[in-house]
């Protein structure tokens, strides 16, 4: 026996002990003596005929447990999530992994792209693209690390049916690591409404206040908080043990669990879903309806301005007024169309975290694992869609892809040439 599969037994004989030890404290059975029971096990491995190991000792354990019906207290009895939307929940998991997997290599063959365009040199300069260009590149690595998660956990696993210790340290890591770089993408878009609220709000100072270097801290900060604000997640969840007695001896399976119930655990559940979810969601909200709000009075303003474009004395300044007003207009409302997914995909994720923490383990087990998948494929979802949203909603992201594509596959043609007022926009400009 292996030493690692030694100190796995040890570690569920131990479990063991301390289950009937609790057992026998919360039924309050006095004349149960350890000693007694200590000596009752020597008799017993006194009759095996090979040498006690401890995967006997296990067994010995075990069976002494359910003679004295010293099983562990059950949990009570939960009647959380229950009706017909919890069998299509469930439907819907059961096909999860594939559809993850497709929305996996479309979001990053997009997420790629997105990269490619927006470091070009006519979109690389604007602070905006470059905060749009970072949360598509953690947007990448989540895509990329659940490749092998959605394969192995949903087509390789359920055939074998066991779960090794090599697949609860990968699933460790796998919590962990999408968090981390999930955790970075609401930071990156807190930062996208922020930066376009201030932008707006203060055009005029715009150009001090919206700065590269400020730009910069903001992409740092959104990489650095958000391992600082997953310590409780990393001190909450380890690997855990369970001993299943088969007919050929005890078999250890491994599965990632929260430890019991105490302070840490709720903390985690309040850091999760306030400081990570609920709160960013509550600023995006606000921000989103202050910017739906400027978007409406700018196109009030554009419709009187068409009304007196009759005047034919300042037709030139008028036309170069209202072409700004709409670029601006289309970048605010690309930004509201990410705002909005954001919200749709993290509000429920957040609402499901607040819950766990009020109404404790059971409903975290009945109902916040239960959705896991379903949010899991909206988040997958959220980071892939970004693509058809800038190429929907901006003219220029569409310009710089054609180019690149024209570039790339027929190179021997000569490009198309700009336009002279298409060059003097693009120049540290915005994506629309």
């Amino acid at each position: 026996m292996s030493t690692e599969d030694s100190s796995n037994i040890t570690q569920a004989l131990t479990n063991l002990f301390e289950e009937v030890l609790l057992a026998t404290d919360s039924a309050n059975k006095t004349d149960i003596d350890l000693s007694q029971f200590l000596s009752a096990l020597r008799v017993q491995s006194k009759n095996i005929s090979e040498p006690l190991d401890f995967g006997t000792l296990v067994k010995l354990v075990d069976g002494w447990r359910s003679s004295l019906n010293l099983s562990k207290t059950t949990d009570v009895t939960c009647n959380y999530c229950e009706g017909n939307f919890r069998d299509l929940v469930l439907a819907y998991n059961s096909i999860h992994g594939y559809i993850s997997l497709i929305v996996c290599f479309f979001g990053s063959l997009a997420n790629s792209l997105n990269v490619a365009v927006l470091t070009r040199r006519d979109l690389a300069a604007a602070p905006i693209n470059r905060l749009l260009k970072w949360l598509a590149v953690a947007d990448v690595f989540v895509m990329l690390e659940y490749v092998p998660f959605a394969i192995y956990r949903y087509l390789v696993l359920p055939e074998q049916q066991e779960m090794p210790y090599r697949w609860a340290a990968y699933l460790l890591f796998h919590m962990h690591f999408t968090q981390i770089f999930h955790t970075a993408s609401i930071c990156l878009t807190l930062s996208l409404a922020v930066w376009r609220y201030i932008a707006i709000k203060y055009s005029e100072r715009s150009h001090i206040l919206c700065t590269e270097r400020r730009c910069s801290a903001a992409i740092l900060s959104s990489f650095i908080i958000p391992p600082i604000l997953c310590i409780p997640t990393f001190l909450v969840f380890d690997i855990h043990t369970t001993v299943v007695l088969e007919s050929n001896g005890p078999v250890i399976l491994y599965h990632v669990d929260a430890d019991q119930e105490g302070e840490l655990y709720q903390i985690n559940f309040w850091v999760h879903a306030v400081l990570i979810k609920l709160l960013p969601c509550c600023i995006l909200t606000v921000i989103s309806l202050w910017l739906v709000r400027e978007v409406y009075s700018a196109n009030q303003h554009q419709k009187k301005v068409r009304v007196y474009n009759a005047c034919p004395t300042n037709g030139k300044q008028i036309k170069r007024q209202c072409k700004a007003e709409r670029r601006t207009n289309r970048t605010t409302k690309m930004l509201i169309a990410v705002l909005l997914l954001f919200l749709v995909t993290e509000l429920p994720q957040g609402i499901l975290g607040l819950l766990s923490g009020l109404l404790g383990r059971c409903f975290f087990k009945r109902c916040y694992d239960l959705f896991g998948e379903l949010m899991d494929a909206l988040a997958l979802l959220n980071g892939a869609i970004n693509f058809v949203l800038y190429c929907s909603m901006s003219r220029q992201f569409r310009m710089t892809f054609g180019q690149m594509v024209w570039r790339a596959h027929f190179n021997k043609w000569p490009m198309p040439n700009a336009s002279h007022s298409d060059g003097q926009t693009t120049a540290k400009s915005s994506v629309p």
